[in-house]
């Protein structure tokens, strides 16, 4: 079970700036739960761990059995939150050196990832490195035409065909996307593909506990079972409007008035790298939610103890603009115990005896301490264990946050309208159709760039 812990936020927080912000969490909360905000037509994520489409659940098993058994690499094809999501539950959860061993000897395919950026190297050397494995391909795109995913696709759908033949990828290729429009449901019905849905009242980066996380997370041997059933705990411990008794609401609620007080950047810490991806998926909600009308908490992220030998020092001494929230794992799944040496070069003889878990506990409490002295807020988030179950509750633990916290922040916590102004350009650049006068005038802006130059 989740627990949030402020034991450190003392000197940062008292009673009164929690009973003061109150009544606007009740609002927020309300406003959220009756849908009346902004955004609130893409709220389904809301009821979905317990309201999800039995059917299709199934579909997603034996599409992830189908795979498992005629596939050694399956590719999910996605940007953003049609593939952080289901990245961050696989990396955190799977053996991360399981590549190293031969195809044959592995339970579950491997997930490999292409169409999350735009270099042409990822891609070539992803495929060249396939020849001696079977593959299947998980498209994933409401629309299908998302420049980097469908670059991507359209590439490896080739490959796919030229490798298998036109029946043969018919029954490698998966397409996860929009129920009833979209270039990549004309596609797949063309060819043929069976496809999976991207709810419509469901925004891509709250979309992990659909089919667009679903199924990979599938591929990969993770309980998807025990994956909703984690976030419909969260969903039912979460409802509870008692301040004290929702660790959500807390965490929302904390990480505004610490904005408020000058604390304008968050930083989502993790000690084991397993996580490293949940926290990629963590900055994309956050970022994209609150990050508009000049106003949100930035999200960023670290991997300790490793980035306390680059970051450290500015988290300890640099500017104080920052505030910490760390996840801590109570229980690893392995360990390993440190053992005497009979010359102690390295004067470890201390730890003997110790696993490397409590050895990177105690660096847990003894940073957070340290950051805390100086000047840093740290709030832990305990997990007792990196499971399916666990996952979920974590998953929906934040999606809910971010929820709540947007609409503390007066925006709308389900759009991203600053993310298109880039594609527009690229699109002008590259001589897109229809994008003819903003080509000439960005043109232009460059010529006049490089000769200032």
């Amino acid at each position: 079970m989740l627990r949030l812990d402020l034991s450190y936020l003392q000197d940062f927080i008292d009673e009164e700036a929690i009973d003061a912000m109150e009544p606007l969490l009740a609002s927020s909360r309300l406003t959220l739960y009756n849908r009346t905000g902004a955004g609130s037509e893409y709220t389904g994520w809301l009821d979905l761990p317990v309201n999800y489409d039995r059917e299709e659940f199934a579909r997603i098993k034996q599409a992830a059995a189908k795979v498992k058994e005629n596939s050694d690499v399956f590719i999910v094809c996605g940007i953003g939150g049609s593939y952080l999501g289901a990245r961050a539950v696989i990396e955190a959860l799977s053996d991360p050196f399981a590549s190293l061993r031969p195809a044959g000897s592995r339970e579950y395919p491997l997930i490999l990832f292409a169409g999350h950026q735009l270099s042409g190297s990822y891609l070539s050397r992803l495929l060249s490195s396939l020849s001696d494995c079977r593959v299947s391909v998980n498209m994933i795109s409401k629309s299908g035409t998302t420049t980097e995913p469908a670059i991507a696709f359209r590439i490896i759908e080739e490959w796919m065909r030229q490798r298998y033949g036109l029946d043969g990828a018919r029954e490698r290729i998966f397409a996860t996307t929009d129920k009833n429009r979209g270039a990549l449901k004309e596609l797949a019905d063309n060819r043929g593909y069976q496809t999976f849905i991207v709810p419509d009242d469901i925004g891509g980066r709250y979309s992990v506990l659909s089919a667009v996380g679903l199924l990979p997370i599938a591929v990969a041997g993770i309980s998807i079972d025990d994956l909703m059933a984690g976030a419909a705990q969260a969903r039912e411990r979460y409802t509870d409007i008692r301040l004290g008794e929702n660790d959500s609401d807390m965490y929302a609620l904390i990480r505004n008035i610490l904005q408020k007080r000058g604390f304008t950047t968050e930083i989502l810490v993790t000690y084991e790298p397993g996580l490293q991806y949940f926290s990629e998926w963590w900055k994309q909600l956050f970022g994209e939610s609150e990050g508009k009308d000049g106003r949100g908490i930035y999200p960023a992220s670290a991997n300790f103890t490793t980035d306390l030998h680059s970051l450290g020092q500015y988290i300890q001494q640099g500017r104080r603009f920052l505030m910490e929230t760390v996840i801590q794992v109570e229980t690893a799944k392995e360990d390993l115990i440190i053992q005497e040496s009979e010359d102690n070069l390295d004067g470890l003889n201390y730890l003997t005896g110790k696993s490397m878990g409590e050895v990177n506990q105690m660096a847990l409490y003894g940073t957070a301490v340290a950051h805390v002295d100086g000047g840093v807020p740290v709030q832990l988030l305990h997990v007792s264990e990196l499971s399916a179950f666990a996952m979920g509750e974590l998953l929906y633990f934040f999606e809910r946050s971010c929820a709540v916290s947007g609409y503390l922040n007066a925006v709308n916590p389900f759009n991203q309208p600053g993310v298109e102004q880039y594609k527009s350009n690229m699109y002008a650049l590259l001589g897109k159709p229809g994008y003819e006068k903003e080509r000439v005038a960005l043109q232009e802006r460059l010529y006049r760039k490089d000769n200032d130059q």
